[in-house]
């Protein structure tokens, strides 16, 4: 079954007029729902620890992370020198290694505050939809607040990466956007 699986192919992607072939990768596929189980369990495992205790913990995994994957994705490349570079890097080619999609949006004050957002954040995609709280606001802002505790891991991603790659900062992740939708806040230190 394994041999015949390795030959199927996923029917073309059409996105913005491009055609892209993608195949069917059972290991890649594997890892994909290997990582959202990892998430999943992680958030559910600290969160028995406290919020504060929680988000930190999982923060300082995803720095750790992120740190080993912009070493290992911009090994081959020349330095990026400015802080435009890295987060152009981040945006486009960090995102898609990760994430499989680029940033959707950024978004910049021209002071040192940078505001990537994600239309379609993988890891948010089994996460209900705010309109099935029914209008109820406290319903909502509970929804708003599991949604948030699965970003911390990727907030750490991203300022692991932002700090291998020269440019200390902090990221926090908005989750006033319905999910899977979510914004990430960078801030240069």
């Amino acid at each position: 079954m394994h041999a015949r699986m390795q030959g199927l192919s996923i029917q073309p992607q059409h996105q913005g007029g491009n055609v892209s072939q993608t195949t069917f990768n059972p290991k890649k596929r594997c890892a994909d729902v290997c990582m959202e189980l990892l998430l999943l369990e992680s958030v559910h495992l600290y969160k028995n620890r406290g919020a504060p205790a929680a988000s930190a913990a999982l923060e300082a995994i995803g720095m750790r992370v992120g740190k080993q994957l912009a070493e290992r994705y911009t090994k081959d490349r020349p330095r990026l020198g400015e802080t435009l570079e890295v987060i152009k890097f981040l945006c486009k080619d960090f995102w898609l290694l990760v994430f499989k999609k680029q940033v959707d949006n950024l978004r910049t004050n021209h002071k040192g505050v940078y505001v990537l957002t994600d239309n379609n954040f993988r890891w948010l995609s089994r996460s209900p939809p705010i309109s099935s709280a029914g209008g109820d606001p406290s319903q909502e802002e509970a929804l708003r607040e599991v949604a948030l505790q699965h970003l911390h891991l990727p907030c750490g991603i991203l300022r692991g990466a932002m700090i291998q790659l020269g440019v200390p900062c902090t990221v926090e992740a908005d989750h006033k956007l319905s999910p899977p939708a979510c914004a990430f806040t960078i801030r240069l230190s």
